[in-house]
């Protein structure tokens, strides 16, 4: 695990869009395509409003959410919805989004295609990820119903699960997936996960999901 400090979070998120940019640019010079996948929530909106406005060939970028809430996008709660509004703007309105949503009741009504998208853009050549104060990343949660084959080798790339601390049932890419990724980063600030991150280096996968990358990833973190 490479640890990285900064001194407040502008300069984190400034310091973490750069260094994603450059990861893009040099993996574009050498493949027709490239994804990115990025996570949900509010922490990383930062990065995304600078990243929109870096001139790179987009075109060739396809956007690939960590997870999503089985909400539609007219919701609050909705990731993809986010990523449309703060990633998706400007030059980078030309990357292609690949869905991680249906308009189904269930996710695993429609998981299969979903699944087929996924698949299709493998593997991600640089993966930001989140993690919660329970050590959850992703949707790999502690406690999920389906979590011990989420984690597994064999797992395929993306699972519907269920979690008391996720709310709605969820859709996420699977560990080894995760793993697979060529550069992986850790986004997170606050003493409370900080001192989350220093249990989940302790504990098992179970116990703590994100422990699945923490051998490989960069974490960044700001107070």
């Amino acid at each position: 695990m490479n640890f990285v400090a900064y001194a407040d979070r502008e300069m984190m998120m400034l310091a973490l869009a750069d260094r994603i940019a450059g990861e893009l640019r040099q993996a574009l010079e050498g493949e027709g395509r490239v994804t990115l996948s990025v996570p949900g929530g509010t922490t990383p909106g930062p990065v995304f409003d600078i990243l929109s406005g870096v001139e790179l060939d987009w075109a060739r970028v396809d956007v690939l959410l960590n997870d999503e809430r089985w909400v539609p996008e007219t919701s609050p709660r909705s990731n993809t919805a986010l990523v449309r509004a703060r990633l998706l703007q400007g030059p980078a309105a030309a990357a292609h989004l690949v869905p991680l949503h249906a308009p189904t009741e269930a996710p695993e009504a429609a998981l299969g295609a979903l699944a087929e998208g996924v698949r299709a853009v493998l593997p991600i050549r640089v993966l930001l990820l989140g993690m919660g104060e329970d050590m959850h990343t992703a949707s790999l949660f502690p406690g999920a119903d389906r979590l011990a084959e989420a984690l597994a080798p064999e797992a395929p790339p993306l699972m519907a699960l269920r979690a008391e601390a996720a709310g709605e049932p969820r859709i996420t890419l699977t560990a080894p997936v995760l793993r697979d990724a060529m550069h992986c980063h850790i986004l997170i600030t606050g003493a409370a996960k900080r001192a989350a991150l220093d249990r989940a280096a302790k504990l098992s996968e179970a116990e703590a999901p994100v422990s699945v990358v923490l051998k490989t990833a960069t974490i960044h973190w700001a107070p």
